[in-house]
């Protein structure tokens, strides 16, 4: 297989991406920007300079950016950090990945749209409602014009084991073992994507001599309540510290994109899969043991 490199290897996709090019056979390296992992890289993509050198001396053939600040409160509450880190590091990355003629997999996200006619398909009209959809909208722009050879993977709600624990099914189980009620919206629909599986559709598919934007999501449409609910279920815990509530009642800084979530036929059509249904990817979390890189390299 290519060589790649998978930039932003501390986060959810980026863990389980270095697992399934491992597994793959490949020899990939990874980067990782504040939470160190011993084996990759320390990369800032924020800085143009550094971005170039890394990739001129690596010279990678497929770069797989999953690298973001996903927090939506903080974006909307931090504008200029968080665009430094969304959309000027994302250029930076495909100025650079041009100058040595290496394919770009950006991962993207249902945020960029405004919720009102999901699941969305891929070339559905986009229109964020919130500071990080626009800037991960604004990032998709700039790879589409400027870049020489990319793919644009979108992806929504993504969970499974990661070293953080930050995605929604780590924090819901946490909280739920620890007795504590948690309070989430019945009004914002989704399709839950197990990091797994996305991981490994979206190698497959860089593989592939396809260009423009693709859909990887989850098989179910359903709200982050019955998410829960479910999750509780398979975990075996409490359902009943799971609370129902509105979107607006939380009181929350970014809006939330309502009727949401993407769909997948073509996805499925290129790599002749039916993707995951929460019920089945939550119970593959709870049979497989986190495997993550940061046992080796």
């Amino acid at each position: 297989m290519k060589r790649c490199l998978v930039i932003g290897a501390s986060g959810l996709v980026g863990e389980h991406l270095v697992n399934s090019l491992r597994e793959s056979g490949d020899n990939s390296v990874a980067t990782y920007r504040s939470n160190l992992i011993p084996t990759a890289e320390h990369l800032d993509i924020c800085d143009a300079v550094k971005v170039k050198k890394l990739l001129e001396r690596l010279q990678p053939k497929i770069i797989f950016l999953p690298a973001a600040l996903t927090n939506v409160d903080f974006c909307e509450e931090n504008r200029d950090p968080s665009y430094t880190i969304n959309v000027t590091g994302v250029k930076n990355v495909v100025d650079a990945s041009n100058k040595i003629e290496a394919r770009l997999i950006y991962f993207s996200t249902d945020y960029i749209f405004d919720g009102t006619a999901g699941p969305y398909h891929e070339d559905s009209t986009a229109n964020p409602i919130s500071e990080y959809g626009r800037q991960k909208l604004e990032a998709e722009h700039y790879i589409a014009l400027t870049s020489l050879n990319y793919l644009i993977v979108r992806t929504t709600v993504v969970y499974g084991w990661e070293r953080q624990g930050k995605n929604f099914v780590n924090r819901l189980v946490n909280s739920l073992r620890d007795g504590i009620t948690v309070k989430i919206p019945d009004d914002q629909i989704g399709t839950p994507t197990y990091a797994p599986e996305l991981a490994i559709s979206a190698v497959n598919l860089a593989m592939k001599d396809l260009k423009g934007v693709i859909n990887i999501a989850g098989a179910d449409c359903i709200s982050r309540y019955e998410f829960a609910l479910e999750a509780a279920k398979v975990f075996n815990l409490q359902s009943n510290l799971i609370i129902p509530v509105s979107t607006s009642e939380l009181n929350q800084p970014a809006r939330r994109p309502l009727l949401a979530g993407l769909r997948t036929e073509k996805a499925a059509s290129l790599l002749s899969v039916s993707f995951l249904s929460s019920n089945k990817g939550l119970a593959l979390m709870v049979e497989q043991k986190p495997n993550l890189i940061t046992s080796s390299s």
